[in-house]
């Protein structure tokens, strides 16, 4: 019995592997998210405070302003910018 090439089962191993260590990240974003989908006013009041933030021109996919979210969620970094990036499209677009 022989096995196949290593060139060509490297990269399918690799592949699965890479999928398999972001299951947790993606569950723990889409809890984040189902949070603010449950509660719109948790989404209006993240869209104020950007929106104060864009007055000082800041933008709300700056280091500022996803630190600022992170420290109020108690979320990591990555965290609050998936959700900022998601709040800001779905409920206050006018947000940059």
């Amino acid at each position: 019995m022989t096995c196949p090439p290593l060139p060509r089962t490297l990269p399918i191993v690799a592949s699965l592997l890479a999928l398999l260590a972001q299951a947790p990240l993606a569950l723990a974003q889409s809890a984040i998210l189902e949070s603010v989908r449950q509660n719109p006013e948790q989404a209006k009041a993240l869209c104020q405070q950007l929106r104060q933030l864009n007055t000082q021109g800041i933008s709300s996919t700056s280091p500022e302003a996803v630190r600022m979210v992170a420290q109020q969620q108690n979320l990591s970094m990555m965290d609050a910018e998936v959700l900022t990036t998601y709040v800001v499209g779905l409920h206050c677009p006018d947000v940059r």
